[in-house]
């Protein structure tokens, strides 16, 4: 009996110094898909700008181990390695990066990018925001994944009140006719179930192109003069094509944002990202539409 205490004091102390083993981690992606990981990730390649923008709003950046060309904002992010572009990364380099995880989007990788990554081992949690509602999700999502739960649960917080306030702000006024170019040559612009046209009825607006297709058709410029539009917004990709795409609008001056002066530039890369900056957008459109409800 005397011997009996100190070999269970003994065993106890053996197993408090044998390493933690962690659960494994189940994950239901946004497209429905369920994976498992054998712990919580402590590398994640990002392919998509978005997702490597909200990692540092919820103060994850050292948990990205590579990130794609494009992954420019903030800029700090461009000190990562760079996996390549979105079409076409370099399935090499994501090798030899070691990640426990790599993010990707329906949206803008190519499903063959999907099925190479799957095919070598590499788990891949997958994104497809299309809705203001999504974006607020996916930071959860990254959020619980990192875990920065409360870190994102601040931010979403902070993003959903600022998104009621723009809503509250235009509630009782007018709805002037917009138009919103994604991309001039050829005419691109948001329609049914794009994301840009959520955020201009939340903006207060009616867009001209709303009916005109699925997501970001092609548009005529014929239609678009037709739609009369009160205001003109153009997404800028870079200096010397918004210059050059406000020339090709201010041409038409029986329009009514041309006569009034309406024609106004804004980032493609806030409002085409769905990231933490797409409520800087919204409260921008909002200015633009309703410079009254400041």
């Amino acid at each position: 009996m005397t011997l009996a205490r100190p070999l269970i004091v003994a065993l106890v102390a053996l197993l408090l110094a044998l390493p933690a083993v962690a659960a494994p981690v189940v994950l239901r992606d946004q497209t429905g898909r369920t994976l498992t990981l054998p712990a919580p990730p402590r590398r994640i390649v990002s392919l998509v700008p978005s997702v490597t923008e909200i990692l540092y709003a919820i103060g994850a950046p050292d948990l990205l181990a590579g990130v794609t060309d494009f992954c420019d904002y903030p800029p700090d992010a461009r000190k990562k390695p760079s996996v390549g572009g979105m079409i076409n990364p370099s399935l090499e380099t994501i090798v030899a990066l070691k990640p426990d995880l790599v993010v990707a989007t329906t949206a803008g990788n190519r499903d063959e990018t999907f099925a190479q990554l799957r095919r070598l081992g590499l788990p891949v949690y997958a994104v497809n925001p299309v809705r203001l509602a999504d974006v607020v999700d996916l930071i959860g999502r990254l959020g619980a994944l990192t875990g920065r739960e409360a870190e994102a649960a601040r931010l979403t917080a902070s993003l959903t009140a600022r998104i009621d306030a723009v809503k509250a702000r235009v509630a009782s006024r007018p709805r002037p006719r917009v138009l919103y170019v994604v991309w001039p040559d050829p005419l691109i612009v948001p329609a049914r179930r794009a994301l840009v046209s959520e955020l201009l009825v939340l903006a207060g607006a009616d867009s001209v192109t709303a009916n005109g297709g699925e997501e970001y058709p092609r548009y005529s410029l014929e239609a678009a003069i037709a739609g009369a539009p009160e205001v003109i917004i153009l997404a800028s990709h870079s200096t010397s094509q918004s210059q050059l795409g406000r020339e090709k609008w201010e041409r038409f001056t029986a329009l009514p944002a041309v006569r009034s002066g309406r024609v106004h530039t804004v980032s493609g890369d806030v409002l085409h990202r769905y990231g933490p900056r797409i409520v800087d957008g919204l409260e921008e459109l909002a200015r633009l539409v309703h410079p009254e409800a400041r």
